[in-house]
């Protein structure tokens, strides 16, 4: 069932394919393609350069591109040459992105022309950053070593190449309640352990597959699926900058492709767009896997409806390199269900005290103990000994199963906000709003959203005598938040409800708010 033979350094699996598939396409974008051959050639030259410029094995080097045949291979590259990973938004704020290169103490970066002097700027502060080399898409001259000039020059010298199928590979910056983000390491045998047991086997991803991938790439669930699943079976996959409603369709009825995988908000617009007529069938498409965020019951079944293709839904996150459980497309499965355990992989539910395992329909904690669990978090390890307790990782999730085994999440005993797919952390938001002018006291809480799952919401409380400019505080907000971490609304309130010890009882907060309508608000409420 685990097809072993997929877990391979990934010096080994680019060679493999070089060789038994060397004209076969491996990853496309709308600049540019690579066949399996050049994706060798290309990787192990800018592994050499990396080598050159001082990167030795275990340092970090970040990838700041947006989805491309270059993040890709910067990737790969990174691995060859013995470093270590470090995905990082191409739209995140200066402040995250300083953040995580400090953080993670990153030695180069891959960024493009657009960002480079933000990031050189940035480095001025950073002590361990040394490389920088730039993607040049523009016309304007690259300060830093220009990406090309590298992969398409011969190189003196071979990459190092060496077994790292054990050690940190990626870092991959997760948020927690805590607010600030962590890095989680990740081992090559971690990620394609998910690819070995759940890509392959279940979704049946294999070489014949054209993927369209619309996924971040700086995401766990991206970097598993749509590169190293990719390389992994030798399939091919067109990557798009990002999901567009417009474009997807288009490309979808071009029945070019096999597998699409993404997350709910998706498949909710590609539904929409069949009721709009924008596209009524997916020709080729011969499923679909969904992860990221609960995939609802109805949406589910309407969207096998509509169109004639599965749609799997699947429970993952970046401490576990993703994936956890997965439906599969034979059989019957309950919608609303996330799946059964991957092959390989052993689960728990248990009472958050007591850790007593519970009982068939009772709902408790989801435990997770197998070969795809995170090394821990990146120099936290207070917070890797709390998630990490005698072997199993507490994955701060609330679930159930039913009589057969399936498993349904229920709720979070975190309380991250996830917005169509992406964790935001209320911590992360509260911070930032608490330094506004005339702002005492804030809670930020998820509201429910008909089309993205859960959107932030923030309550603030006025200082005396003071009044908040609501629309000032979202300005300032998307200057320092990712977009999609920026409230949805703004209330005020006469008071944050807290317990003694000070927390913030956000049950509360959502009782007091309905459901939010598509478009967001930018007035108060009280």
């Amino acid at each position: 069932m685990i097809q072993t033979e997929l877990i391979a350094p990934v010096h080994e699996l680019l060679k493999r394919h070089a060789t038994e598939r060397p004209e076969k396409l491996s990853f496309e974008d709308k600049r540019s393609s690579l066949t399996y051959r050049q994706l060798e050639e290309v990787t192990a030259r800018l592994a050499v350069h990396f080598q050159v410029s001082g990167v030795a094995p275990g340092d970090r080097v970040a990838v700041l591109l947006p989805n491309s045949v270059e993040w890709v291979v910067s990737c790969l590259a990174i691995v060859r040459a013995g470093g270590i990973a470090v995905p990082v938004s191409h739209d995140a704020t200066i402040p995250e992105i300083e953040y995580r290169l400090t953080d993670a103490s990153c030695v180069a970066v891959v960024t493009s022309d657009s960002r480079e002097l933000e990031v050189r700027k940035l480095g001025r502060g950073i002590p361990s950053l040394k490389e920088y080399v730039t993607v040049q898409w523009g016309t304007a001259p690259v300060i830093g070593t220009e990406y090309r000039r590298i992969v398409e020059e011969k190189v003196q010298g071979t990459p190092l190449d060496a077994d790292t199928l054990d050690v940190p590979a990626f870092v991959v910056y997760t948020s927690g309640t805590t607010g600030k983000a962590k890095g989680v390491l990740l081992t090559t045998r971690s990620m394609l352990w998910v690819t070995a047991s759940c890509w392959a086997p279940i979704a049946g991803l294999n070489q014949n597959d054209r993927v369209l991938n619309c996924l971040p790439l700086y995401h766990s669930y991206a970097l598993n699926f749509a590169v190293l699943s990719i390389l992994a079976v030798g399939a091919s996959e067109y990557l798009m900058d990002r999901y567009s409603s417009r474009e997807v369709p288009k490309l979808l009825a071009s029945g070019e492709f096999s597998v699409m995988p993404g997350v709910p908000t998706m498949f909710h617009y590609l539904l929409e767009g069949a009721h709009g007529n924008a596209v009524n069938v997916l020709p080729g498409i011969r499923l679909c896997v969904s992860a990221g965020a609960i995939l609802p019951a109805a949406t589910n079944q309407a969207f096998e409806k509509q169109f004639g293709v599965k749609l799997l839904d699947g429970y993952g996150i970046t401490e576990t390199s993703t994936m956890v459980t997965m439906n599969w497309p034979t059989g019957t499965r309950p919608y609303g269900s996330c799946g059964l355990p991957l092959p390989g992989v052993a689960t728990r539910i248990v009472e958050p005290v007591g850790m007593r395992d519970v009982n068939v329909g009772e709902e408790g904690e989801l435990l997770v103990r197998g070969p795809n669990v995170m090394k821990g978090y990146l120099d936290k390890p207070a917070e890797t000994d709390a998630a990490l307790r005698n072997g199993w990782y507490h994955t701060g999730d609330l679930a159930r199963f039913d009589a057969a085994g399936y498993i349904t999440i229920t709720g979070r005993l975190k309380e991250v906000i996830i917005r169509g797919g992406q964790n935001i952390s209320p911590a992360e938001i509260e911070q930032l709003v608490s330094e506004f002018e005339g702002v005492m006291d804030c809670a930020v809480t998820g509201c429910q959203h008909e089309h993205l799952g859960e959107v932030p919401v923030v309550f603030v409380v006025q200082r005396e005598g003071e009044t908040v400019d609501v629309g000032a505080l979202l300005a300032y907000c998307k200057t320092q938040l990712s977009a999609y971490k920026v409230p949805h609304a703004v209330h005020i309130v006469a008071e944050i409800p807290r317990t003694g010890s000070g927390k913030v009882m956000r049950f509360k907060l959502r009782e007091a708010i309905e459901v939010i309508a598509v478009a967001p608000t930018t007035r108060a409420s009280g």
